[in-house]
């Protein structure tokens, strides 16, 4: 079976204000097929737009119990599934180690209904990478995402995903550009 991956990125301009914008995307490849998806939302949050970016992503799959590989520089999303931090917050009804409200616990059950219908490996990338700029220090970039993720991919894996999590970040300003337009 073929592997689908998905690269995801959130913006928010004026986080946390009351009349920010924020926007999501997401770049989805299937063999040679590709596709691109973004939108944007009102009074949001960039963790929310970091969600709905995954969230969309999946419902953009339609066929049931797919290998999937998730990239995301979400460090909120990408700990929640590595770590199990939701399988902690369902057992102590929602709430966290500090006993506080899970933040955003609705789209973290719709992601966890999305997710349990598919085989999903969840992989970290540092966003908002120039690798054209001289001052870029590749190999340390690369040291630090096989650190993250361990040792299965190569220089041009790590460019490849690079480029692509870029592209998704695009995405995003693109959900926040459209919302804007809407609201003139």
């Amino acid at each position: 079976m073929k592997t689908t991956y998905i690269y995801t990125d959130g913006a928010c301009s004026g986080n946390q204000n009351e009349t920010n914008l924020g926007g999501w995307g997401a770049l989805l490849e299937y063999g040679e097929h590709r596709l691109e998806i973004f939108g944007g939302e009102k009074d949001t949050t960039n963790n929310r737009m970091e969600m709905m970016a995954l969230i969309n992503a999946l419902k953009a799959i339609k066929k049931p119990a797919q290998t999937i590989a998730v990239f995301s520089d979400s460090s909120y999303l990408m700990n929640c599934f590595r770590e199990k931090w939701h399988e902690n917050w369902k057992r102590n009804g929602w709430k966290t180690s500090n006993k506080k409200e899970v933040e955003n616990r609705d789209l973290w059950e719709e992601l966890l209904q999305l997710i349990s219908q598919h085989q999903i490996s969840f992989y970290r990338v540092k966003g908002h990478v120039n690798l054209n700029s001289s001052r870029t220090n590749r190999s340390a970039l690369y040291q630090k995402f096989l650190e993250w993720n361990g040792p299965h991919f190569t220089m041009e894996d790590f460019l490849s995903i690079t480029e692509k999590n870029n592209r998704a970040d695009a995405l995003a300003n693109e959900g926040i550009n459209s919302l804007k337009e809407s609201l003139l």
